[in-house]
């Protein structure tokens, strides 16, 4: 309990914080978007990372709510000694009063063996792990843009980048939180599976195990620090970012086929795929498409207008920190 109010939480608030922090300064920064590894839909740098902040916070938000289960119901959890000792009292209302209550931030489980099954503690190294799973893929995203140089890392005086390269600036951070989180993550799945099996009503094999958990937390914390690290060493590079949007016009087949089917035109989709699958087109060779289809004025300046960086629908919005707490809160 004191682990998880004073250690996880803050940790996990902390992440979310970065995240949050970083996605509104960059929310008005498109990026060309990459699905399957091709050029996409463009986006904003902002919105990419407040992904990962919601997605953290629905977690964290579950972690908070995880049940910490106590019991006090005797060897094999039916207070077979309590009621041949003290036949009066009502053992399950005594003990779930003393639980409940005394002890504070414990809830009473009725139903156990000689221990409490750890059903409850399975649940918390889950959802652990999810969170952990959530920031591995912003730490691997960030390790990506940072090659693609969309970020730029900055330089520590004194710092190896490379032990025979001295230009290099490595991402070391995402990659050191990379290798703790399959540490913690390893750990704790293994919590998650093997703790809520005990054979008949008892063995000892999970005395042994439990004693890993705090490893886990460690790790994860190891690995928290190390991504905070990592997003507070980064720019971003707004220039390579533009550089690749102005490179994949053909971005902009997607809005022109969606405009054409709302007026009825004949096969969009495949008119588009002819015009850009496979190919690099300019935005010359866009416009000049759009100024020929037989399509509403007001519609084709709509068009005209549009460009890979500016095609970006409610990506600011969505990257504001005020909009991740509303989502969250719903």
């Amino acid at each position: 309990k004191d682990a998880r109010a004073n250690i996880m939480l803050p940790s996990m608030d902390n992440v979310i914080e970065e995240v949050s922090t970083l996605a509104e300064k960059v929310k008005d920064v498109s990026i060309l978007a990459r699905t399957h590894g091709q050029p996409a839909t463009p986006s904003t740098l902002g919105k990419e990372l407040a992904n990962f902040a919601y997605r953290m916070g629905r977690q964290r938000k579950q972690f908070a709510q995880c049940e910490i289960l106590g019991k006090m119901n005797g060897a094999v959890g039916n207070y077979a000694a309590h009621e041949i000792t003290v036949p009066e009292v009502n053992w399950p209302k005594l003990t779930r009063n003393f639980i409940e209550n005394d002890l504070g931030g414990i809830k009473w489980n009725p139903y156990t063996t000689q221990i409490e099954p750890h059903d409850f503690v399975a649940e918390i190294c889950d959802v652990i792990c999810r969170f952990n799973n959530v920031l591995l893929d912003m730490d691997r995203d960030m390790w990506s843009y940072i090659s693609l140089g969309y970020f730029k890392q900055k330089v520590i005086d004194g710092e190896i980048g490379s032990s025979t390269m001295p230009h290099k600036v490595n991402p070391i951070d995402f990659e050191n939180s990379e290798g703790n989180i399959g540490l913690a993550n390893s750990t704790l799945s293994h919590l998650s599976a093997k703790l809520p099996i005990s054979r008949y009503q008892r063995d000892l094999s999970d005395s042994t195990v439990m004693r890993t958990l705090g490893t886990g937390f460690a790790y994860t914390k190891i690995a928290h620090n190390a991504s905070i690290r990592g997003l507070s060493r980064v720019d971003c590079n707004e220039e390579r970012m533009l550089e690749d949007l102005n490179n994949n016009w053909e971005v902009l087949a997607e809005p022109i086929q969606t405009v054409m089917r709302r007026y009825g035109k004949e096969a969009p989709y495949e008119a588009l795929k002819a015009l850009t699958r496979g190919k690099k087109v300019t935005g010359e060779t866009m416009r000049k498409y759009i100024s020929d289809l037989d399509l509403p004025e007001k519609d084709k300046e709509i068009l005209l207008r549009l460009e890979p960086r500016t095609y970006t629908g409610n990506s600011s919005t969505m990257a504001e920190k005020k909009t991740v707490k509303e989502w969250l809160e719903v």
